[in-house]
């Protein structure tokens, strides 16, 4: 895949991923449970403070946190809730627009990896199986409209697993990955 020179010149190991991603979620985390500041946290590979500071920005945009880098009322709601901070955010201002339901399937659709496959070998027979659910306007229409013909697969909270399956199988869904959409949904 690439020359031997290239391999050499690489560092032996990635960077840990708190170095590598967003830090808003580790922040809210850390305060919602009392811990001390991140600033202060002993970490054997500490984050930059420049990814430190682009958290508290992203935690103060949505209202989570203070001038100060209090937590807010807000922020003490995120905190409880398991996923990213924006798209908890989301979550928080959907109640008040009356459209909950909707984006309880977005969020939790958002934070897994998407259950689409779409095999080289099979890209075209995947576009066909998958066209149903598209949305032109929307990629959030999408998720919504492959949640609803999930559901056909539901009886109260336990997913139908034999059938839903083989539904994943000739749709190119990942199996494992509805499941967890399905079980994120439900604790959200």
């Amino acid at each position: 895949l690439y020359e031997e020179d290239d391999f050499d010149a690489r560092s032996e190991f990635t960077d840990p991923e708190i170095r590598r991603s967003s830090l808003a979620g580790v922040i809210l985390r850390m305060k919602s449970l009392g811990l001390v500041a991140i600033e202060d946290f002993p970490f054997l590979d500490p984050p930059s403070s420049k990814h430190i500071s682009e958290g508290y920005k992203t935690l103060r945009e949505i209202s989570a946190i203070d001038g100060d880098n209090e937590l807010t009322k807000t922020g003490r709601q995120l905190g409880r809730i398991p996923v990213e901070p924006r798209l908890g955010k989301m979550l928080l201002e959907s109640r008040h627009r009356g459209c909950l339901d909707a984006m309880l399937v977005i969020v939790s659709g958002l934070s897994i990896m998407d259950p689409r496959e779409r095999p080289a070998d099979k890209a075209k027979e995947a576009d066909v199986a998958h066209e149903k659910w598209r949305d032109e306007d929307s990629d959030f229409m999408s998720l919504i409209h492959l949640w609803a013909d999930l559901q056909q697969f539901k009886e109260g909270r336990k997913w139908r697993q034999n059938q839903l399956r083989k539904f994943c199988r000739q749709r190119f869904l990942n199996f494992r990955r509805v499941l967890e959409w399905g079980n994120l949904h439900h604790e959200l």
